[in-house]
């Protein structure tokens, strides 16, 4: 029992935490660029570990990568459940694409927006030629941006394709994609299911029972070696598999 409370009360004190965070930099968010600039970046970051934290996350970062992080790379992941929009940022600093929708969220849409963001509508080509655009620019530009190649949320199991924009943008630029595969230990309750909302999931999250999130960075694969980028994205979802293999069956 008294652990229990005593669970409760540090989360609620998160959540005074969070809160606070969320409202300074919403007002933030309606200052000029060049009052912020990059440390808006920086504190969003910051912002997603405090979320991450508020919601009671055991987040792990598994490095089995053998060679050094590059300096500039193109992140990829599974994505099975909602959190990951939050706890990417928080491991890496790159700029994320995340569904149209996620752009009016009370408070959380500004500020991803004002942190980088891209939004993208997934059903309309002109706004996936769009995105497509400013994610090569971003990576033009030096940054590093993350994108879930599944299309979406799919579930627990690696869907039956990988999207082809982040491969197509490694050919263009060079850069090299960073795999991350994301196992919950809990796989059913952080799963995303249809009609679950994302504060459903919040809920699920800060209630559930084996709460440890391990997210994997292996080696960094290089465009190199593809000249296709149908054949880079079904490369490296094979890779994807044989993780699944180790981790989930």
């Amino acid at each position: 029992m008294l652990r229990f409370v005593a669970k409760w009360l540090w989360l609620l004190w998160c959540w005074l935490e969070i809160s606070v965070f969320t409202l300074v930099l919403y007002t933030m968010s309606w200052l000029p660029v060049a009052m912020t600039g990059r440390y808006y970046h920086e504190l969003s970051r910051v912002w997603c570990r405090f979320f991450v934290r508020a919601l009671g996350i055991d987040l792990r970062l598994h490095q089995k990568n053998t060679l050094p992080m590059p300096e500039q790379y193109i992140l990829i992941s599974n994505h099975p459940s909602a959190l990951e929009d939050f706890a990417i940022p928080a491991l890496f600093d790159i700029y994320p694409l995340a569904k149209q929708g996620v752009r009016h969220w009370y408070f959380i849409g500004r500020i991803g927006h004002r942190s980088g963001t891209i939004f993208v509508k997934r059903d309309d080509a002109d706004s996936r030629r769009a995105a497509l655009e400013a994610l090569t620019a971003a990576v033009n530009q030096g940054r590093n941006i993350a994108i879930f190649p599944e299309g979406g949320c799919k579930g627990r199991r690696i869907y039956s394709r990988f999207q082809t924009g982040a491969f197509d943008i490694s050919i263009q630029t060079g850069v090299p994609i960073l795999p991350v595969f994301i196992h919950y230990e809990e796989q059913d309750t952080f799963e995303w299911h249809d009609p679950h909302t994302v504060l459903d999931k919040f809920w699920h999250y800060m209630t559930v029972g084996n709460n440890r999130a391990n997210y994997y960075v292996y080696d960094a694969i290089s465009p190199a070696d593809f000249n296709d980028k149908q054949e880079f994205a079904e490369h490296v979802r094979q890779q994807y598999l044989q993780w699944q293999q180790r981790y989930l069956d």
